[in-house]
């Protein structure tokens, strides 16, 4: 038997809301013992509400899983199109808003 891994085919379906997508610009992030909560949304200047546009639960696991996939890409992207920079302003805590248990 062989150790190399048969690359395997993942057929995805998006109806054609979900592919428009949704502008995000911000993410709340609260967990609890069981799962990972991630809350997707967007503010607009001068206006202190967050419309939540997306929410994910997640196993703890797959939030881990999801973190490294992410750092992965993120290192690809930057590879091919340079470093992603960060405006000069002091990095605040919470650079997508507040974190907390749920």
């Amino acid at each position: 038997m062989s150790d190399v891994k048969k690359q395997q085919t993942l057929e995805i379906q998006l109806d054609e809301q979900v592919a428009q997508g949704s502008y995000c610009n911000r993410a709340l992030i609260t967990h609890s013992a069981s799962e990972f909560i991630l809350d997707f949304g967007a503010m607009l200047p001068g206006i202190s509400k967050l419309r939540v546009k997306n929410r994910i639960v997640l196993t703890p696991e797959h939030a881990k899983r999801l973190l490294l996939t992410l750092q992965e890409n993120v290192t690809r992207y930057e590879a091919t199109m340079g470093q992603i920079k960060l405006n000069n302003a002091p990095m605040p805590a919470d650079p997508f808003g507040p974190k907390g248990n749920a």
